[in-house]
Formats: structure tokens, C-alpha cells, sequence
């Protein structure tokens, strides 16, 4: 079945909501994004149909993917998104879409993506689009008019054959590189994600040599990386797809290097990634790009007696050895604000946006003065987020707004 033939469900009315990152660093220390975000779905269900995509794993409107082809489309959500952020007077850059594809076919006849877009640059906030597909002219001209707002596109390999192999859809390498040169033509920051790579199949150092230079010469001035993990309820039929389309030898590695896990995933072994990531690393220092990588962790066993008291097992993020730029996406953007509900978004000054460092420097007393240029102290707890948190900010914007704090002054 093509991707343009997929099912689809109109919903006349949803309940979903605007809001962070689903991990917050606390208790566990599973939480690599340093920046907060606003995240926006507003299509449950990717037709590019990546065999080892974690949302094949979600319940809900994704099983009804998985199971039936059923892409779920959220009527008018355009204006759902709209009312919320008119709810509020503290915004983070808005993220689309943290799962499934925001360019993907059925987009063309609904366009919530340009529509969710639209919303956010009439307000002046920065967003952001993340996407396997072609970023639209209409995107790309309201991305060009706001300030922070930028592109990520997601190029596996360059190998046309090996990509089609491992996606039912999504465009052409040729399209997805062209991507990128759109991006840089238009003076918006480019981001390649490469993320998976997928061990024995997308790992080989010539192909990954080959690839970020590549991207960096059409415009990319960051590269994310990340290893295969493989959801533990997707194991079976993910060995399946690795077996028939390379091999059985190959899925025999996969069995051998998959031994970690970690929340539910299994993951390559630790030695393994951070071989793989020195390389990528090395190979972004040599073509002039920087690098940081998505949700990459080690295990720490504690102690017994540790302040973890119920559970021994906390996680380490693997940027704190990799990264070399001061975001993991590349690029810093301040927290937005304004002073009154109905007039547009101005940036924080002297925030970078990154949150994480903030908690960090929490826990160093003596450095503790350089965080929170946003002035609410609980952003520096790099927590997981809900819109009712963002009104709750707003609140402590509206009376430090008076006392002109955390604004720009003209």
C-alpha cells in the first residue's frame, strides 16, 4: 500500500495539549535535552513507516497504526494550539513534531503543520520542524521570518536502496539533502540527524565520512546522532525486518550486541556506542560541524546507602563526553515572554535556553548566580513539563514583568 493510500480518522475535537519533555532529569537522570520545548503532534501515525520507529510502540491512536494503517488527523488543531498559547505569557520554541512526521502526505491536505507554524511566528515565538519528508515552501518562508526558528532533517544514509529498505515512505535522499540546501539558502540554521544509526547496516565509518560531509556542505552546521535501541514489545518483529532485508547474519549480531537495557529498551553495548560516537564525533570536529546526541545513557549502579533509596539504578547522559556545542540541538534559544496576554513574545535576555546546565549549576553553590536568567527558578529543575505549568510561569512573569525584569528594553 502506498503511503498516499493510508486510512485516515478525522477527530472533530481534541483534548490534547501543548507541553515539555516527557523525562524530567529527576530521579533518574534520564533527560539529555537541554533546552525546554513546546511539543506538537499533530498527526498520530507516520506513513514514512520506519521499521524501527519507538512509536510503533505507543498505545492508542499509534497502535491503531501499527495494527491498522489508520493515521489519526487532528481536526483544526491549528486552532487548539492557538488558544493555548494565548493562554499563556511564557513559551518555550515549539517542537514539530517529536513523533510523527509533520511533512508526511497526508499533511498536504490538511497542513496543520504550516497552520501550527503560522500560529507561533504570529506570536513571535520560535519553532522548530523535524521531518524524513520535504519541508514545504510555505514552512520555509514562515520559518525564514522568525528569529531562532530553524530545521532538522533526518538523512540515515546516502545509499537510496538501504533507506527504502528501512522506511515504507518519506523522501528520496536527493530530496532530503536538498532539504538542508533550502534551509541554509534562507539564512535558517540546518540540523542532520542522524538518528539511528543502525549498527552493521548505517555504521560503517566511509558511509558516515561520506554522509556529514555531505550534509555540512549543503548547509548542516550540526549533526544529532544517536544507536538503534530497540523497544522491548517491538523486538521479535524488528529482527524480523533486519533478517529479511540484510540478512540473517546480521540479526545474529544485532542478538549478540543488544544486551543493555534500559526503560524498557534494549540498547547496544555501552563499549560499542561510545566507539561509535568518538567516531562521529571526530569525523564532525574534521568537516567544521558540531555535534550532540539524542537520548544516549549508561547505566550507574549506586551504591547501597545512596540518597536514591527506593531504586539503585540511575542513568548517566553520554553528551556530557560528546557534545561539542553548548545545545544538544545546535543552536541556543532563549525562553520567550511577553508582559500581557495579546501582545507578541520577546526572548529573555541573556538566556541561552539551556536548562539543563541551569540545574547543574544548582547543584554548584559557588556558581549558582549564573543560572535562571529567566528568573523562574523552577525551570532550572529540568523537569518534564505540562501547559498548566506554563500558566503557572505565567503568573510569575506578569508581576516580575512589572519590576521590567527578564525583558528586553527598547
Amino acid at each position: 500500500m502506498c503511503p498516499e493510500d493510508y486510512e485516515h480518522l478525522r477527530l472533530v475535537r481534541s483534548k490534547k495539549e501543548i507541553h515539555g519533555w516527557w523525562n524530567g532529569i529527576e530521579p533518574y537522570g534520564n533527560r539529555e535535552c537541554t533546552s525546554e520545548r513546546l511539543l506538537i503532534n499533530p498527526y498520530n501515525g507516520c506513513s514514512h513507516d520506519c521499521f524501527f520507529c519507538y512509536a510503533h510502540a505507543f498505545p492508542g491512536y499509534f497502535d491503531l497504526f501499527r495494527k491498522r494503517g489508520v493515521i489519526t488527523v487532528f481536526e483544526d488543531f491549528d486552532k487548539v494550539v492557538a488558544k493555548q498559547l494565548d493562554s499563556i505569557r511564557v513559551a518555550s520554541c515549539g517542537y514539530l513534531s517529536p513523533v510523527t512526521d509533520p511533512f508526511q502526505p497526508i499533511n498536504k491536505r490538511y497542513q496543520l503543520t504550516e497552520k501550527i507554524v503560522a500560529a507561533f511566528v504570529r506570536r513571535n515565538i520560535p519553532v522548530e520542524v523535524v521531518t524524513k519528508g520535504v519541508i514545504s515552501d510555505k514552512a520555509m518562508r514562515l520559518l525564514a521570518e522568525q528569529e531562532h526558528s530553524f530545521g532538522q532533517v533526518s538523512i540515515l544514509t546516502l545509499d537510496e536502496d538501504k533507506r527504502r529498505r528501512m522506511m515504507a515512505g518519506g523522501a528520496s535522499t536527493e530530496e532530503l539533502i536538498k532539504n538542508i540546501e533550502r534551509l541554509s539558502n534562507r539564512g535558517i540554521f540546518a540540523v542532520c540527524r542522524i538518528d539511528p544509526v543502525l549498527p552493521f547496516i548505517t555504521s560503517q565509518e566511509d558511509e558516515l565520512k561520506e554522509l556529514i560531509k555531505t550534509v555540512a556542505d549543503a548547509g548542516a552546521s550540526h549533526i544529532i546522532s544517536s544507536c538503534l535501541d530497540i523497544p522491548k514489545t517491538m523486538e521479535h518483529e524488528m529482527y524480523k525486518h533486519i533478517e529479511h532485508e540484510f540478512g540473517k547474519e546480521t540479526m545474529k549480531k544485532y542478538k549478540g550486541l543488544y544486551v543493555e537495557e534500559m526503560s524498557g529498551r534494549k540498547h547496544a553495548r555501552i563499549e560499542y556506542r561510545r566507539k561509535l560516537f568518538e567516531m562521529i564525533k571526530e569525523i564532525c570536529d574534521k568537516e567544521g560541524v558540531t555535534m550532540g546526541l539524542c537520548m544516549e545513557f549508561e547505566r550507574i549502579r549506586l551504591q547501597k546507602g545512596h540518597e536514591m533509596l527506593k531504586s539503585r539504578l540511575k542513568f548517566r547522559g553520554l553528551n556530557q563526553e560528546f557534545m561539542t556545542s553548548r545545545n544538544c540541538e545546535g543552536i541556543d534559544i532563549p525562553l520567550y515572554v511577553r508582559r500581557n496576554v495579546g501582545e507578541k513574545f520577546s526572548p529573555v535576555e541573556g538566556c541561552d535556553g539551556n536548562c539543563l546546565r541551569c540545574y547543574h549549576l544548582g547543584k554548584e553553590r559557588e556558581r549558582a548566580k549564573e543560572r535562571n536568567k529567566c528568573r523562574i527558578e523552577e525551570l532550572g529543575k529540568a523537569g518534564a513539563w505540562k501547559l498548566r505549568d506554563y500558566k503557572r510561569w505565567s503568573k510569575l512573569v506578569e508581576v516580575k514583568g512589572k519590576q521590567h525584569m527578564m525583558f528586553h528594553e527598547n
